[in-house]
Protein backbone atom coordinates (compact mmCIF):
# COMPACT_ATOMS: atom_id res chain seq x y z
CA UNK A 1 0.00 0.00 0.00
CA UNK A 2 1.32 3.61 -1.22
CA UNK A 3 0.84 5.63 2.01
CA UNK A 4 0.67 9.39 2.24
CA UNK A 5 3.20 11.85 2.87
CA UNK A 6 4.10 11.75 6.71
CA UNK A 7 2.54 14.24 8.67
CA UNK A 8 4.74 16.31 11.60
CA UNK A 9 2.11 17.80 14.42
CA UNK A 10 3.84 20.32 16.59
CA UNK A 11 2.89 23.83 18.60
CA UNK A 12 4.11 26.93 19.90
CA UNK A 13 3.61 26.51 23.19
CA UNK A 14 6.71 24.21 23.90
CA UNK A 15 8.77 27.09 22.66
CA UNK A 16 9.86 29.12 26.16
CA UNK A 17 7.72 26.57 28.36
CA UNK A 18 10.07 25.01 31.18
CA UNK A 19 9.93 22.84 33.85
CA UNK A 20 11.68 24.79 35.99
CA UNK A 21 15.91 26.11 35.66
CA UNK A 22 16.69 23.52 37.48
CA UNK A 23 14.53 20.39 35.88
CA UNK A 24 16.35 18.07 33.33
CA UNK A 25 13.11 19.27 30.89
CA UNK A 26 13.99 23.08 31.23
CA UNK A 27 15.99 22.31 27.86
CA UNK A 28 14.00 23.35 24.33
CA UNK A 29 12.90 19.85 22.97
CA UNK A 30 10.30 20.22 20.22
CA UNK A 31 11.11 23.73 19.19
CA UNK A 32 14.64 22.42 18.00
CA UNK A 33 13.22 19.85 15.78
CA UNK A 34 10.89 22.02 14.47
CA UNK A 35 13.71 24.51 13.74
CA UNK A 36 16.06 21.80 12.39
CA UNK A 37 13.98 20.47 10.44
CA UNK A 38 12.95 23.88 8.78
CA UNK A 39 16.28 24.92 8.44
CA UNK A 40 16.75 21.47 6.42
CA UNK A 41 13.98 22.43 3.99
CA UNK A 42 12.39 19.18 5.56
CA UNK A 43 9.28 20.27 6.76
CA UNK A 44 6.71 22.37 4.02
CA UNK A 45 3.69 23.80 5.79
CA UNK A 46 1.53 20.96 3.53
CA UNK A 47 2.82 18.45 6.64
CA UNK A 48 2.66 20.63 9.26
CA UNK A 49 -0.56 20.16 11.19
CA UNK A 50 -0.84 22.47 14.85
CA UNK A 51 -1.70 20.65 17.81
CA UNK A 52 -4.77 20.78 19.85
CA UNK A 53 -5.22 21.13 23.06
CA UNK A 54 -7.44 17.95 24.43
CA UNK A 55 -10.53 19.11 26.03
CA UNK A 56 -11.00 17.19 29.75
CA UNK A 57 -13.70 14.95 28.32
CA UNK A 58 -11.08 13.47 25.65
CA UNK A 59 -8.61 13.01 28.62
CA UNK A 60 -10.75 10.73 31.03
CA UNK A 61 -10.64 8.08 28.48
CA UNK A 62 -7.70 7.11 30.68
CA UNK A 63 -7.53 10.00 33.08
CA UNK A 64 -10.00 10.15 36.31
CA UNK A 65 -11.90 13.59 36.22
CA UNK A 66 -10.98 14.31 39.37
CA UNK A 67 -7.35 14.50 38.24
CA UNK A 68 -7.71 16.76 35.72
CA UNK A 69 -9.32 19.04 37.79
CA UNK A 70 -6.85 19.18 39.53
CA UNK A 71 -4.48 19.85 37.45
CA UNK A 72 -6.65 22.43 35.28
CA UNK A 73 -6.74 24.42 38.83
CA UNK A 74 -2.82 23.65 39.80
CA UNK A 75 -2.68 25.69 35.86
CA UNK A 76 -5.25 28.14 37.17
CA UNK A 77 -3.91 29.33 40.42
CA UNK A 78 0.09 28.27 40.26
CA UNK A 79 0.01 26.10 43.34
CA UNK A 80 -1.51 23.13 45.14
CA UNK A 81 -2.27 21.60 48.16
CA UNK A 82 -0.81 19.27 50.33
CA UNK A 83 -3.65 16.92 49.92
CA UNK A 84 -3.78 17.64 45.87
CA UNK A 85 0.10 16.41 46.32
CA UNK A 86 -0.01 13.94 47.98
CA UNK A 87 -3.22 12.65 45.98
CA UNK A 88 -2.09 13.85 42.52
CA UNK A 89 1.69 13.88 42.62
CA UNK A 90 2.11 17.34 41.52
CA UNK A 91 4.06 20.13 42.87
CA UNK A 92 6.78 17.52 43.47
CA UNK A 93 10.71 17.84 42.19
CA UNK A 94 9.95 15.93 39.19
CA UNK A 95 6.40 17.05 38.60
CA UNK A 96 6.61 20.37 40.00
CA UNK A 97 4.09 23.06 39.01
CA UNK A 98 4.83 25.51 36.16
CA UNK A 99 2.71 27.64 34.15
CA UNK A 100 1.61 25.53 31.31
CA UNK A 101 1.11 22.50 33.24
CA UNK A 102 -2.47 21.95 31.82
CA UNK A 103 -2.29 22.81 28.68
CA UNK A 104 1.29 21.66 27.91
CA UNK A 105 0.53 17.97 28.20
CA UNK A 106 -2.91 18.23 27.52
CA UNK A 107 -1.84 19.78 24.02
CA UNK A 108 1.04 16.63 24.00
CA UNK A 109 -2.18 14.50 23.93
CA UNK A 110 -4.47 16.58 21.58
CA UNK A 111 -1.36 15.65 19.29
CA UNK A 112 -1.41 11.93 19.56
CA UNK A 113 -5.58 11.75 19.39
CA UNK A 114 -5.29 13.69 16.02
CA UNK A 115 -3.08 11.65 15.10
CA UNK A 116 -5.54 8.29 15.67
CA UNK A 117 -7.75 10.84 13.09
CA UNK A 118 -5.16 11.30 10.90
CA UNK A 119 -4.56 7.80 10.48
CA UNK A 120 -8.34 6.63 10.64
CA UNK A 121 -7.53 4.67 7.37
CA UNK A 122 -3.50 4.95 6.75
CA UNK A 123 -0.51 7.19 6.90
CA UNK A 124 2.52 8.20 8.98
CA UNK A 125 2.21 10.43 11.93
CA UNK A 126 4.91 11.88 13.73
CA UNK A 127 4.21 14.18 17.10
CA UNK A 128 8.00 14.33 19.17
CA UNK A 129 5.60 16.29 21.72
CA UNK A 130 4.16 13.10 22.89
CA UNK A 131 5.54 9.86 24.16
CA UNK A 132 4.62 10.82 28.09
CA UNK A 133 4.98 7.25 29.02
CA UNK A 134 4.67 7.28 33.08
CA UNK A 135 1.57 9.04 33.47
CA UNK A 136 -0.58 7.03 35.83
CA UNK A 137 -5.27 7.49 35.74
CA UNK A 138 -4.89 9.84 38.56
CA UNK A 139 -1.41 11.37 39.27
CA UNK A 140 1.85 12.47 37.83
CA UNK A 141 4.93 10.64 37.71
CA UNK A 142 8.55 10.51 35.71
CA UNK A 143 7.82 13.87 34.23
CA UNK A 144 4.68 12.93 32.66
CA UNK A 145 1.45 14.31 33.71
CA UNK A 146 -1.30 12.89 31.00
CA UNK A 147 -0.47 9.74 29.04
CA UNK A 148 -1.05 10.71 25.41
CA UNK A 149 0.51 7.16 24.37
CA UNK A 150 -2.45 5.22 26.15
CA UNK A 151 -4.48 7.98 24.85
CA UNK A 152 -3.71 7.13 21.78
CA UNK A 153 -3.79 3.67 21.64
CA UNK A 154 -7.62 3.81 23.29
CA UNK A 155 -8.62 5.87 20.87
CA UNK A 156 -7.38 3.22 18.08
CA UNK A 157 -9.43 0.68 19.79
CA UNK A 158 -12.27 2.83 20.08
CA UNK A 159 -12.07 3.07 15.88
CA UNK A 160 -12.28 -0.65 16.15
CA UNK A 161 -8.69 -1.96 15.60
CA UNK A 162 -8.17 -5.35 17.02
CA UNK A 163 -4.14 -5.16 16.27
CA UNK A 164 -2.19 -2.49 18.31
CA UNK A 165 1.50 -3.09 18.62
CA UNK A 166 3.05 -0.43 21.06
CA UNK A 167 7.11 -0.28 21.15
CA UNK A 168 8.61 1.25 23.65
CA UNK A 169 12.86 2.17 23.67
CA UNK A 170 13.11 4.88 26.00
CA UNK A 171 15.87 4.31 28.78
CA UNK A 172 12.92 4.05 30.92
CA UNK A 173 10.23 1.41 31.75
CA UNK A 174 6.88 2.61 30.55
CA UNK A 175 5.16 1.58 33.63
CA UNK A 176 2.30 3.61 32.73
CA UNK A 177 1.56 2.36 29.90
CA UNK A 178 2.06 -1.50 30.93
CA UNK A 179 -0.30 -0.42 33.67
CA UNK A 180 -2.87 0.81 31.84
CA UNK A 181 -2.98 -2.44 29.26
CA UNK A 182 -2.32 -4.94 31.42
CA UNK A 183 -3.99 -8.31 29.94
CA UNK A 184 -5.01 -6.23 26.98
CA UNK A 185 -5.36 -8.85 24.16
CA UNK A 186 -5.59 -6.69 21.08
CA UNK A 187 -2.20 -4.88 22.30
CA UNK A 188 0.88 -6.32 22.15
CA UNK A 189 3.43 -3.91 24.36
CA UNK A 190 7.42 -4.21 23.64
CA UNK A 191 9.48 -2.41 25.68
CA UNK A 192 13.47 -1.98 25.70
CA UNK A 193 14.49 -0.19 28.78
CA UNK A 194 17.93 0.61 30.87
CA UNK A 195 17.91 -2.77 33.24
CA UNK A 196 17.96 -1.03 37.73
CA UNK A 197 17.06 2.25 36.53
CA UNK A 198 13.62 4.25 37.57
CA UNK A 199 11.05 3.18 37.74
CA UNK A 200 12.07 -0.11 38.48
CA UNK A 201 9.65 -2.10 36.58
CA UNK A 202 9.72 -3.92 33.15
CA UNK A 203 11.66 -7.05 33.87
CA UNK A 204 11.89 -9.47 31.93
CA UNK A 205 9.59 -12.03 33.61
CA UNK A 206 7.30 -9.76 33.74
CA UNK A 207 4.92 -10.70 30.24
CA UNK A 208 1.73 -8.33 31.84
CA UNK A 209 -0.86 -11.11 30.86
CA UNK A 210 0.95 -12.66 28.31
CA UNK A 211 0.77 -9.69 25.74
CA UNK A 212 4.13 -7.98 26.66
CA UNK A 213 7.88 -8.29 26.01
CA UNK A 214 10.13 -6.61 28.11
CA UNK A 215 13.94 -6.55 27.74
CA UNK A 216 15.77 -4.29 30.57
CA UNK A 217 19.02 -3.61 28.56
CA UNK A 218 22.44 -3.75 30.60
CA UNK A 219 24.42 -0.64 31.14
CA UNK A 220 26.74 0.23 28.30
CA UNK A 221 24.81 -1.68 25.96
CA UNK A 222 25.72 -0.50 21.89
CA UNK A 223 24.12 -0.19 18.68
CA UNK A 224 25.28 -3.98 17.53
CA UNK A 225 23.42 -5.62 20.64
CA UNK A 226 20.12 -3.16 19.84
CA UNK A 227 19.76 -4.12 16.56
CA UNK A 228 20.23 -8.31 17.64
CA UNK A 229 17.39 -7.61 19.43
CA UNK A 230 15.62 -5.68 17.09
CA UNK A 231 16.29 -8.61 14.41
CA UNK A 232 15.34 -11.80 16.99
CA UNK A 233 12.77 -10.26 18.90
CA UNK A 234 11.01 -6.41 18.22
CA UNK A 235 10.61 -7.18 14.63
CA UNK A 236 9.79 -10.70 14.62
CA UNK A 237 6.64 -10.48 17.29
CA UNK A 238 5.66 -7.21 15.56
CA UNK A 239 5.53 -9.26 12.11
CA UNK A 240 3.67 -12.43 14.07
CA UNK A 241 0.70 -10.11 15.26
CA UNK A 242 0.20 -8.34 11.62
CA UNK A 243 -0.46 -5.10 13.61
CA UNK A 244 -3.22 -3.01 11.86
CA UNK A 245 -1.59 0.07 13.80
CA UNK A 246 2.19 0.60 15.23
CA UNK A 247 2.35 3.47 18.36
CA UNK A 248 6.53 3.72 18.36
CA UNK A 249 7.43 5.66 21.67
CA UNK A 250 10.99 7.03 20.76
CA UNK A 251 12.95 8.46 23.79
CA UNK A 252 15.95 9.93 22.88
CA UNK A 253 17.53 8.91 26.49
CA UNK A 254 18.88 5.93 25.49
CA UNK A 255 21.98 7.39 23.46
CA UNK A 256 25.31 7.77 25.13
CA UNK A 257 25.43 11.25 25.66
CA UNK A 258 22.05 11.38 27.94
CA UNK A 259 22.98 12.33 31.50
CA UNK A 260 20.02 10.46 32.86
CA UNK A 261 20.52 6.92 31.15
CA UNK A 262 23.97 4.83 31.06
CA UNK A 263 23.24 3.03 27.93
CA UNK A 264 26.02 3.44 24.62
CA UNK A 265 23.59 3.59 21.86
CA UNK A 266 24.28 5.90 18.80
CA UNK A 267 20.82 7.70 17.24
CA UNK A 268 21.19 5.20 14.40
CA UNK A 269 19.56 2.77 16.47
CA UNK A 270 16.18 4.55 16.77
CA UNK A 271 16.49 5.03 13.22
CA UNK A 272 17.03 2.28 11.82
CA UNK A 273 14.09 0.62 13.72
CA UNK A 274 12.02 3.41 12.39
CA UNK A 275 12.97 2.66 8.91
CA UNK A 276 12.04 -1.38 9.96
CA UNK A 277 8.72 -0.56 11.10
CA UNK A 278 7.87 1.84 8.34
CA UNK A 279 6.40 -0.99 6.25
CA UNK A 280 4.89 -3.46 8.80
CA UNK A 281 1.64 -1.76 9.13
CA UNK A 282 -0.81 0.89 7.20
CA UNK A 283 -0.70 2.86 10.13
CA UNK A 284 2.27 4.43 12.08
CA UNK A 285 2.54 6.79 15.09
CA UNK A 286 6.13 8.18 16.17
CA UNK A 287 6.11 9.65 19.77
CA UNK A 288 8.95 11.64 21.59
CA UNK A 289 9.66 10.68 25.20
CA UNK A 290 12.73 10.85 27.63
CA UNK A 291 15.73 12.78 26.43
CA UNK A 292 17.51 15.50 28.67
CA UNK A 293 21.28 16.25 26.43
CA UNK A 294 19.39 19.53 24.14
CA UNK A 295 21.79 18.46 21.38
CA UNK A 296 21.18 14.61 21.44
CA UNK A 297 17.35 14.68 21.35
CA UNK A 298 17.22 17.92 18.71
CA UNK A 299 19.49 16.04 16.47
CA UNK A 300 18.13 12.32 16.91
CA UNK A 301 14.20 13.34 16.92
CA UNK A 302 15.37 15.13 13.57
CA UNK A 303 16.68 12.24 12.32
CA UNK A 304 13.74 10.35 12.85
CA UNK A 305 11.93 12.58 10.78
CA UNK A 306 14.27 12.35 8.13
CA UNK A 307 13.89 8.95 8.05
CA UNK A 308 10.52 8.74 7.68
CA UNK A 309 10.31 10.85 4.71
CA UNK A 310 13.14 9.12 3.01
CA UNK A 311 15.40 12.46 3.30
CA UNK A 312 18.92 11.50 2.78
CA UNK A 313 21.13 12.69 5.76
CA UNK A 314 24.13 14.85 4.75
CA UNK A 315 27.71 13.97 6.71
CA UNK A 316 27.79 17.67 7.43
CA UNK A 317 24.91 19.99 8.12
CA UNK A 318 24.44 22.92 6.09
CA UNK A 319 25.57 25.73 7.73
CA UNK A 320 21.33 27.05 8.51
CA UNK A 321 21.10 23.57 10.35
CA UNK A 322 24.15 23.65 12.12
CA UNK A 323 23.27 27.37 13.54
CA UNK A 324 20.09 26.06 14.87
CA UNK A 325 22.54 23.39 17.35
CA UNK A 326 24.96 26.08 17.72
CA UNK A 327 22.33 28.60 18.97
CA UNK A 328 21.58 25.66 22.39
CA UNK A 329 22.73 26.09 25.62
CA UNK A 330 22.33 23.88 28.59
CA UNK A 331 22.63 24.66 32.20
CA UNK A 332 24.00 20.74 33.45
CA UNK A 333 26.60 20.59 30.38
CA UNK A 334 29.66 19.42 32.23
CA UNK A 335 33.39 20.09 30.44
CA UNK A 336 33.60 20.72 26.55
CA UNK A 337 30.61 20.32 24.07
CA UNK A 338 31.59 17.47 21.17
CA UNK A 339 31.38 19.49 17.95
CA UNK A 340 29.79 16.67 16.29
CA UNK A 341 26.71 17.75 18.47
CA UNK A 342 26.92 21.06 16.47
CA UNK A 343 28.51 19.96 13.07
CA UNK A 344 26.67 16.51 12.12
CA UNK A 345 22.81 14.55 12.31
CA UNK A 346 23.69 11.08 12.42
CA UNK A 347 26.31 9.74 14.99
CA UNK A 348 29.07 7.61 14.20
CA UNK A 349 27.77 4.05 15.18
CA UNK A 350 28.62 2.62 18.35
CA UNK A 351 29.65 -0.84 17.84
CA UNK A 352 30.94 -3.73 20.10
CA UNK A 353 30.95 -7.69 20.95
CA UNK A 354 27.57 -9.02 21.83
CA UNK A 355 27.73 -9.77 25.78
CA UNK A 356 26.61 -13.09 27.09
CA UNK A 357 23.44 -11.17 29.13
CA UNK A 358 22.04 -10.17 25.94
CA UNK A 359 22.24 -13.45 24.56
CA UNK A 360 20.78 -14.92 26.94
CA UNK A 361 17.77 -12.68 27.12
CA UNK A 362 17.12 -12.67 23.59
CA UNK A 363 16.97 -16.40 23.40
CA UNK A 364 14.63 -16.50 26.76
CA UNK A 365 12.47 -13.98 24.91
CA UNK A 366 12.67 -16.16 21.39
CA UNK A 367 11.51 -19.25 23.20
CA UNK A 368 8.43 -17.77 24.84
CA UNK A 369 7.42 -16.12 21.64
CA UNK A 370 7.16 -19.31 19.62
CA UNK A 371 4.83 -20.80 22.97
CA UNK A 372 2.21 -17.56 22.51
CA UNK A 373 2.48 -16.32 19.07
Amino acid sequence: MSLPQPLFIGSEIYRGSSYGEKHPLSIPRVPTVIDLCRAMDWLPKSQYRVSPMAKPAALTAFHTPEYIEALIDAEALGVVSDETRDRHKIGTLSNPVYPEIYRRPATAAGGSLLATELLVNCGIVYNPGGGTHHGMADHAAGFCYLNDPVLAIESFLAQGLTRVAYVDIDAHHCDGVAAAFHGETRVLMISTHEERRWPFTGELEDQAGAQAINLPLPKGTHDDEFQLIADSVILPAIQAIRPEAIVLQCGADAVAEDPLARLNLSNNSHCNLVKSLVPMAPRLLVLGGGGYNPWTVGRLWSGVWATLNGFEIPDRLPEKGRAVLAALSWNRQRGERPDYLVDTLRDAPRKGSISKEIRHRVQTLQARQRVWV
